[in-house]
């Protein structure tokens, strides 16, 4: 009877197509289980990227020593951004840990699994931060079948002041296009409607391998396979979200009209200090550019509030931006004291309780923002992907404006015909708050 493995994964998507992989290859030697209370072998995928992450980071691996205590948990294992980060500490104040593997490893992770079992193992130092994978590496999506995440490129060369990703996901690393390509096509064959394009700077993609800005030509091959109906792109970083780029959005019906443009912040100063190349006149233009190419567009950002040395005048700038650019989604995080960061090490920094209170006024903005956006959609008919029947009878989906987990959804009213997880249905919008839309499907 084959051993029982659980792989808990943290963090963000990329994170979870790494454990993805790191599950592909282990379900040759173990049965994998998404309980870890039934597990004899732990791997818990880690983040690092903000204090909450590296709590929860934290509290998960100790909720999972305890499952060496009372389960059946013979052995555990810390992996990704924590594990590449702090590996040596994580290995001292959690004694528990059998072994400690970092972002570089994921494919080494059946090794370090098999050594674990017998002693204490640390690879952390010792595998080259290059790692990509490709296309032939075995996957379990832990996603909806229709839906699938796809790392384009792996690290990062943008170094923000504020940011830990280049130190422990190494340099930026396109992968190849037909690699892609060829990945896509296979999730095509299993049933995937809906690929999302990731990378820790999407809109970089082929700069490195191919002296050229290749997103663009990537997303028109894409379009092309057979069986994909949305490609949605993610963190596109918006001074290399060029007119090519535009221009094959508007005129790919298959491409999303949606957005995900970190800003960050709009004050000049707190941009420049953050290390950040755009500004918010850029920003603004940019915005104004995309809702000229494409009215129906949904736009998501996110912002850092309480950065080392942020006034309250500097604050109301991006209060005023926020009101006056009126995106339709946003994200707000309290600067995060990250050490080995330049940020990290300014004296000038905002005390905690004035961080959060910022956080929570400029949410509150937002959330009066996004109400008024969402109007625009009564008496609208919208695509929306089903994902979810509800006990009272209605069904739970998302529009092309919608990323799965992070943004709002659609609650339907069903109609006459049979409707299941994966399909495309046509809904007339009838009420809505800042976050959802409520429609019925219209034939």
């Amino acid at each position: 009877m084959a051993t029982k493995l659980s792989i808990v994964t943290l963090g963000c998507p990329k994170n979870q197509v790494d454990s993805e992989i790191m599950a592909g290859i282990l379900a040759k030697g173990y049965e994998l289980t998404d309980k870890p209370e039934e597990a004899e072998i732990i791997v818990v995928n880690t983040c690092t990227f903000i204090d909450p992450a590296k709590e929860e980071s934290i509290e998960t691996l100790l909720q999972m020593a305890r499952q060496k205590e009372e389960g059946v948990c013979q052995t555990l294992i810390a992996a990704g951004c924590m594990a590449e980060r702090y590996g040596q500490e994580l290995m001292r104040e959690v004694p528990e840990l059998d072994g400690v593997i970092g972002t570089g490893g994921v494919a080494h992770i059946a090794e370090v699994v098999a050594k674990a079992q017998e002693e204490k193992v640390n690879t952390v130092g010792q595998v080259s931060l290059d790692f990509l994978y490709d296309e032939n590496m075995p996957r379990i999506r832990s996603t909806p079948e229709y839906s699938a995440y796809v790392k384009v490129a792996e690290g990062c060369d943008n170094h923000c002041s504020y940011c830990v990703i280049p130190q422990v996901r190494g340099h930026f690393r396109s992968r190849p296009e037909e690699s892609i390509l060829e990945e896509v096509r296979q999730m095509a064959r299993e049933g995937v409607k809906e690929i999302l394009l990731i990378a820790q700077d999407t809109t970089r993609y082929g700069l490195d391998r191919y002296g050229e800005l290749r997103l663009s030509r990537l997303i028109r091959e894409l379009t092309q396979v057979e069986g994909i109906e949305w490609i949605r792109l993610m963190y596109c970083y918006p001074e290399l979200m060029g007119d090519a780029l535009i221009q094959t959005m508007v005129e790919e019906p298959k491409v999303c009209r949606y957005v995900d443009l970190p800003l960050q912040h709009a004050s000049p100063r707190i941009l420049k200090d953050m290390n950040r190349r755009g500004t918010a006149e850029a920003a603004q233009h940019l915005i104004r550019k995309l809702r000229a190419a494409m009215p129906d567009i949904r736009i998501r950002t996110s912002m850092i509030v309480g950065f080392p040395g942020e006034t309250e005048a500097e604050f109301q700038e991006l209060l005023d931006f926020i009101e006056t650019v009126e995106l339709d989604r946003l994200g707000v995080f309290v600067y995060s004291q990250e050490e080995n960061t330049p940020a990290a090490k300014r004296r000038d920094q905002v005390p905690e309780d004035i961080r959060e209170a910022r956080r929570d006024r400029a949410m509150a903005l937002q959330q009066a923002v996004s109400a008024r956006r969402q109007k625009r959609w009564l008496g609208r008919i919208l695509t929306v992907l089903l994902e979810e029947a509800l006990p009272d009878g209605r069904w739970l989906g998302r529009s092309e404006g919608d990323a799965p987990e992070i943004d709002g959804q659609v609650y339907v009213e069903p109609g006459e015909m049979p409707m299941h997880p994966g399909d495309f249905v046509q809904v007339l919008i009838r009420d809505a708050d800042s976050y959802d839309l409520i429609g019925e499907v219209v034939l």
